[in-house]
């Protein structure tokens, strides 16, 4: 059984201490058997991009001993050691163009050490740009005076590998005051890579988010966008078939852990990590890093996206737009939802996507307008995690807090404690403090849509907004209770409406006990400051 290392993501370390890899090297083949290729790959966080990366970096450095027994070792590759610059950004930190340029100094002193060659002082694109062309130089030197074999090196061309390209623009979304020159710096940076296109066999970047051609990629349009191609929508990210192939001898031990069959696991490990979707095919691949944690510590069941932490910027964009979350998750999206974007009007929608947040569940063809798509959340550790996150951030409770309160909610109905529920609903939305709380329907909307979204990631739940109501039913083994949450009118308002609609006519089929509860919310007080229950049932 081969130990797993869920903390490095260096491709020699891993062969070379014999950790688990699951062998993604015969998609890998395609990117870089071909002749000269330039691509672009987004992925949400901690999906393997760095690993992929450094596999990269293995295979043109030539070193085939890294590969034997794996998938490329097999196939028809020429191994020819190119210089490789490899620029990472996972540790960029700058908040400043001055900062960020030390930083891309830094990088490429790295890089010219590596190489054993030395790099004149000055800006960094222009340092880049010398650094592509001497060492391209070198290569060809080196050629011509060993005089080796025809094809072992290519003379006169580099590999750039950009890792986590975006970072120091996500780190400063909001930093509107230093955002534009620390934009103008890396675009200038990167337009190196089309300006030494001749000296460069391959060019790989990655990152989570793209930013529009105006912004960012002007200079940069000779790359090929992978990131929705349907031939590398198992690039990053497991399989079913892959978990099953190589977690093969930890499963069963799982699955008595858990005191379930080894399919029942399987089945439990795919609604808790699995579900994103890369193509319109229905090719859909689990969260690698999820996954090899779950079987590296003690096969437990647990939120590890939540480790990250959702972007500050992405909960102040939701709530500064006034986001529909209940609208996205409903409505079909055509492609743009996909596309780039600029810095002074990004979109919430396509944020999420990029990130990881949300996927897409179902595609379809509408005639006259193409494509269409709907979006969801790709598994329940990304559901929570949003959720908890996002409803922490509305209120301004600690995520741990609200993991509390939701855990309340969920007990007091599960075991018929109608009027408990209410009380810990009363206490939770009087606990928000006055500056956070917001003075329009919009927010309150938002609060219970989530709070309702929570509880049905435990037990079925469902809300629905609309102008100054907030419907919602939640169904327990015992019970279906219906609420109706009125704003700034009256419980009794709320009972009426119940009844007038008829909420309850879906459910008097389904063998359970009914329980109507009308409340209203009172956004002066920022309280529920009454609620009903039907007397006499529903």
């Amino acid at each position: 059984m081969k130990k797993i290392k869920t903390s490095t993501f260096d491709f020699p370390e891993i062969i070379a201490n014999n950790f688990l890899y699951v062998d993604k090297t015969a998609i890998i083949w395609k990117l870089v058997e071909g002749g000269k290729d330039e691509y672009f790959l987004s992925r949400p966080r901690r999906f393997g991009k760095s690993l992929l990366v450094s596999t990269l970096k293995a295979i043109f450095q030539g070193r085939r001993e890294l590969f034997k027994g794996l998938a490329i070792d097999k196939m028809a590759y020429d191994w020819t050691s190119y210089p490789v610059i490899h620029l990472d950004f996972a540790n960029c930190s700058a908040d400043t163009a001055e900062s960020l340029e030390t930083y891309l100094n830094h990088l490429l002193d790295v890089v010219a050490k590596e190489n054993r060659i030395g790099v004149e002082k000055g800006e960094p694109s222009i340092r880049f740009e010398n650094l592509i062309n001497d060492l391209a130089a070198k290569a060809e030197a080196d050629a011509q005076a060993a005089a080796v074999a025809k094809g072992e090196v290519k003379p006169g061309q580099v590999v750039v590998l950009v890792d986590e390209y975006d970072k120091p623009i996500l780190g400063n979304i909001t930093n509107t005051e230093h955002r534009d020159a620390i934009l103008r710096v890396l675009k200038g940076f990167y337009s190196c890579i089309k300006k030494c296109e001749g000296r460069i066999r391959f060019a790989f970047i990655t990152g989570v988010s793209k930013f529009c051609h105006v912004s960012l990629f002007s200079d940069l349009n000779n790359l090929t966008d992978i990131t929705l191609n349907a031939d590398y929508a198992r690039l990053l990210g497991f399989t079913e078939a892959e978990i099953r192939s190589n977690f093969a001898d930890r499963i069963p031990l799982a699955a008595e852990a858990n005191g379930c069959s080894s399919e029942e696991l399987m089945q439990k490990l795919l609604k808790w990590y699995d579900g994103y979707r890369f193509s319109e095919e229905e090719t859909h691949v689990c969260n690698p890093v999820s996954i090899s944690k779950f079987f590296n510590e003690g096969y437990r069941f647990r939120n590890f996206w939540i480790d990250t932490g959702m972007p500050t910027f992405l909960l102040e964009l939701a709530k500064r737009t006034r986001f529909n979350f209940e609208e996205s998750l409903s409505r079909p999206v055509s492609e743009l939802a996909f596309k780039a974007y600029e810095l002074d009007r990004v979109d919430p929608l396509s944020m999420l996507w990029q990130t990881g947040y949300l996927t897409i569940k179902e595609n379809f063809v509408v005639d006259g307008i193409g494509t269409m798509y709907r979006l969801g959340f790709p598994d329940h550790e990304v559901e929570l995690s949003f959720n908890m996150q996002l409803l922490a951030y509305y209120s301004g409770a600690q995520d741990s807090a609200m993991s509390s309160i939701v855990y309340s909610l969920t007990m007091h109905l599960r075991e018929g404690r109608l009027e408990d529920f209410m009380k810990t609903l009363q206490a939770y939305f009087a606990s928000i403090p006055y500056d956070i709380r917001g003075g329009d329907e919009h927010y309150y909307q938002t609060i219970f849509f989530i709070t309702f979204l929570l509880l049905g990631t435990t037990i079925e739940a469902e809300s629905r907004t609309n102008e100054g109501r907030i419907d919602a039913y939640v169904r327990t083994p015992t019970t279906v209770y219906i609420f109706e949450f009125k704003l700034n009118k009256t419980a009794r308002k709320a009972i009426e409406q119940i009844v007038d609609r008829r909420y309850v006519e879906k459910f008097m089929n389904g063998g359970l006990p009914i329980v109507c509860i009308g409340a209203n919310f009172n956004s002066k007080k920022g309280q529920l400051d009454n609620w009903k229950q039907l007397a006499g049932g529903c």
